[in-house]
């Protein structure tokens, strides 16, 4: 007769697991998910709120959050996000979870690709946003203003910005109008800057086929 509590243990051990997760920044997750999909990666999707860039203390709160969810349920688990001004600390954590990263500082550098370095090179004081946060910009850049102060509040957070930069991941007549009103609000000349994808595809698919490889 076999022993219950030992059977339980085998299927446990036995338990197939799934291939691999993506935790992904709610910034680069529409992105993220038009690469899986042009590379027919089999991947499940695992998303943390793009508010948490205003705090960055949050971000490794809810990655760690995250990994403890998925733990013992994949082969591999990447996580699609930048340093993100977590100062190193995001990576600390991911190496003492033996899971890997997509280089890059943030999301924008990866949308800007080559050209982000000559972007904050001819200005230092540039603010750069995307398709998600134009789409968003209420519910992430403004989420913890209150709106009876929402003006003195975005003159005191872009008061030391020269101009805000639209890294566009598709052109989109709608957003370019909306990019527009907040770069008035904020009191600032606005540039548009076609990216695509940027360095975000090249990226991925480097640590993702990597690990294909192993």
């Amino acid at each position: 007769m076999s022993d219950p509590e030992s059977a339980g243990q085998i299927d446990q051990k036995d338990r197939e697991l799934k291939p691999l997760a993506l935790v992904v920044c709610g910034a680069l997750m529409k992105e993220v998910q038009q690469v899986v999909v042009a590379h027919g990666w089999s991947v499940d999707f695992h998303g943390v709120p793009a508010r948490h860039h205003t705090q960055p203390r949050r971000i490794i709160e809810a990655v760690e959050s995250m990994l403890d969810r998925l733990e013992g349920q994949y082969e591999r688990v990447v996580v699609v996000y930048g340093d993100c001004g977590t100062a190193g600390a995001l990576d600390q954590l991911l190496e003492s979870r033996g899971v890997s990263r997509i280089p890059g500082p943030h999301c924008y550098e990866m949308y800007a690709g080559a050209s982000f370095s000559s972007l904050t090179r001819d200005c230092a004081g540039t603010y750069f946003i995307t398709d998600y946060l134009v789409r968003h910009w209420e519910t992430t850049i403004l989420a913890d203003s209150d709106p009876k102060w929402r003006d003195s509040y975005t003159q005191t957070m872009f008061a030391g910005f020269e101009r805000l930069v639209y890294l566009q991941q598709e052109p989109d007549e709608v957003l370019e109008s909306k990019a527009k009103q907040i770069a008035d609000s904020v009191g600032l000349p606005l540039e548009i800057q076609p990216t695509g994808l940027g360095a975000l595809e090249e990226r991925l698919v480097a640590v993702v086929e990597a690990g294909e490889e192993a």
